[in-house]
């Protein structure tokens, strides 16, 4: 008996439409159906560049059970487009994730409760999670992998503690594409008192710097300086 197949989870409508090439009724022309959960993939993957990990989480399912998903959905709309036939977006079980279940966490690299500038060598990341009243409480200490910078594997260990952003001091772009891949926001720029930061960014008064590392501290900070290949 096969298994049942489980409700994806999307993370908005996705209007149901088809897409064919011009100038030909949709009736002369084969369909092919891609199910709303094959697009939320595509979604993931390829608009949002999330690693598979990270998008498997998203959408409630294991990352095999993903990767099966997007690999149809990139296949069927390259039969659509480059066989000329009609593409239609529709069905498939699926549920609408309700985000206001997600509960806002976030982390700080810190040394000694205050903000870590150099965030590939910090020695843990405190959690704080956000209550509905915007109020921030402690929720664990993460204990800083071998190396911590982008090519450490914390950001998969962040992800999967439920975190949702990073309030840090300095990090170069390589750390930022890599957490941000896996569904983690970065907020740069943080200094001080780590759990006065993450109250900071929870109340809206701090905001991404959008300041790197300096130029030749990459290894310190997590990727300037080199450069990061990460794949799925």
């Amino acid at each position: 008996m096969a298994r049942p197949v489980s409700e994806r989870l999307l993370g908005g409508m996705i209007p149901p439409r088809v897409l064919k090439p011009a100038g030909i009724p949709a009736r002369e022309l084969e369909e092919v159906r891609l199910g709303f959960d094959e697009a939320e993939a595509l979604r993931l993957a390829d608009l949002e560049g999330l690693y598979q990990e990270a998008a498997a989480r998203s959408m409630g399912v294991s990352r095999q059970t993903f990767g099966r998903i997007v690999e149809s959905a990139r296949r069927k709309v390259a039969d659509a487009v480059l066989n000329g036939k009609a593409l239609r977006i529709e069905g498939g079980e699926v549920s609408i994730r309700n985000e206001g279940e997600k509960t806002m966490k976030i982390a700080v690299p810190a040394q000694a409760g205050l903000v870590d500038e150099h965030f590939g060598h910090c020695k843990e990341f405190l959690v704080f999670a956000v209550s509905a009243d915007g109020s921030v409480k402690s929720e664990a200490t993460i204990p800083s992998v071998d190396g911590c910078g982008c090519k450490s594997g914390v950001a998969s260990v962040l992800a999967r503690a439920g975190v949702t952003h990073l309030v840090a001091g300095n990090m170069g772009e390589g750390a930022v594409h890599v957490l941000g891949a896996q569904g983690i926001g970065v907020i740069r720029g943080a200094t001080g008192d780590a759990r006065a930061a993450a109250e900071a960014f929870a109340k809206g008064t701090l905001s991404d710097s959008g300041v790197g590392c300096a130029e030749g501290h990459g290894a310190g900070h997590g990727d300037s300086g080199h450069d990061c290949a990460h794949g799925d």
